[in-house]
């Protein structure tokens, strides 16, 4: 009987759920994809950011550069002529006397010695004797530094301290070659680099472990960026320890639950993803025709018309022969001359709606047919009208 009465006469009552389960089912549906699109917005947002290390960098945590002045030894016959070149002569004589060898009274016509400068890059933390690349280019003459040797040169900083010392074969990426009639010549054959070759010699003291505050540098100073990287941090902690001092500064204190850690807060905070802002600029390099748009720059409605002089003068000469077994007849050049005129009178007037974006401002200006150089002159042309809403920088 329990068996019957679970199988009861349907009434409305029972066929209401399962009428719209498919509806229900549907509507499960459509909301679970959904919440992926929106997943995939914020996913999509999320790697527009940047990290906060990628814009800037911590104060102290830096490069420094090194420069040495060097000889190079054991070229083929392509180092600096001692005649013409009287420093790389003074400094191959000095170099002999320190081994005790005197030449001031030798005439020294060796061409395998080229007068170096070396320069270098020393990282931040970089202890002693760990070792960094070097370059080395040539300061004379010289054709080639391939196949040389650097002998021992001390790099020097700008307080004019030693901090680390450079040697080894200088490895070239070019080459050339010079014969009675012709010569060729690929890459940069005087300038070379030395993997690996200085050894750190002197460290540079800075102690994280010590400090209670530090400052964040921006790559970039904007205003807004700073006070976008300070809202994340403190979002992070959860306190307020972070604040922008400057568009290109963000000073930051060592919380409670950092203390005597501030590598780990560093190494936290750089990972904090921002977005950073920059403010609408336009580059033009006149020199090379180069354009730049920032994303940000609008322009006001603008009407824009371009059209140049075009005076295109052709010769095309003819020789005009006299009649056959003319006795007084001469052959003669006759000028022919063909004047073409382009006065632009087929460009036309358009206009530029007010608030365009970047993409449509570069298909406006590419629709009425113009170069890299005409485009410089309208971007300026606009920017004088007042109607363009951002800074122009030439380079």
């Amino acid at each position: 009987m329990s068996a019957t009465a679970s199988f009861a006469p349907l009434n409305s009552a029972h066929t209401t759920p399962l009428r719209f389960a498919p509806i229900i089912d549907r509507l499960w549906f459509v909301a679970i994809h959904a919440l992926v699109f929106v997943l995939l917005l914020v996913a999509s947002s999320a790697h527009a950011s940047s990290r906060v290390k990628d814009v800037a960098g911590f104060e102290g945590v830096r490069e420094n550069m090194l420069v040495g002045y060097g000889l190079v030894t054991g070229l083929q016959g392509t180092g600096d002529d001692l005649k013409k070149i009287g420093a790389t002569k003074n400094s191959l004589l000095g170099m002999l006397e320190r081994f005790g060898i005197n030449t001031r009274d030798d005439v020294l016509q060796t061409d395998n010695v080229a007068a170096v400068m070396v320069t270098a890059t020393l990282p931040p933390f970089a202890r002693q004797g760990s070792k960094v690349d070097i370059t080395v280019s040539s300061l004379g003459n010289a054709k080639s530094l391939n196949g040389g040797t650097l002998a021992v040169t001390p790099l020097i900083a700008a307080d004019g301290e030693v901090y680390a010392v450079a040697q080894g074969e200088v490895q070239t990426g070019g080459f050339s070659a010079q014969g009675q009639g012709a010569s060729v010549s690929r890459g940069v054959p005087t300038s070379g680099r030395i993997p690996n070759g200085a050894v750190v010699e002197r460290e540079i003291d800075f102690a994280l472990t010590n400090m209670n505050s530090i400052k964040v540098s921006l790559h970039n100073p904007d205003l807004t960026t700073a006070r976008r990287i300070s809202d994340a941090v403190n979002a992070f902690l959860g306190t307020t320890a972070s604040v922008a001092t400057d568009p290109g500064t963000v000073l930051m204190h060592l919380p409670e639950g950092y203390k005597g850690t501030m590598v780990n807060l560093m190494t936290d905070v750089e990972q904090l993803r921002v977005e950073p802002d920059s403010p609408a600029k336009v580059i033009i390099d006149e020199r090379t025709g180069v354009i730049v748009i920032g994303d940000e720059v609008r322009i006001s409605t603008v009407a824009i018309a371009q059209g140049n002089l075009t005076i295109k003068v052709t010769e095309t000469p003819q020789v005009s022969q006299p009649a056959p077994f003319s006795e007084t007849g001469t052959t003669t050049v006759v000028p022919r001359t063909d004047i073409q005129v382009d006065d632009g009178s087929d460009k036309r007037l358009a206009v530029v709606n007010g608030g365009v974006s970047l993409q449509e401002l570069v298909n406006g200006l590419n629709a009425l047919g113009i170069g890299p150089r005409d485009m410089i002159s309208i971007l300026q042309a606009i920017k004088a009208a007042g109607a363009l809403q951002a800074d122009i920088e030439v380079m």
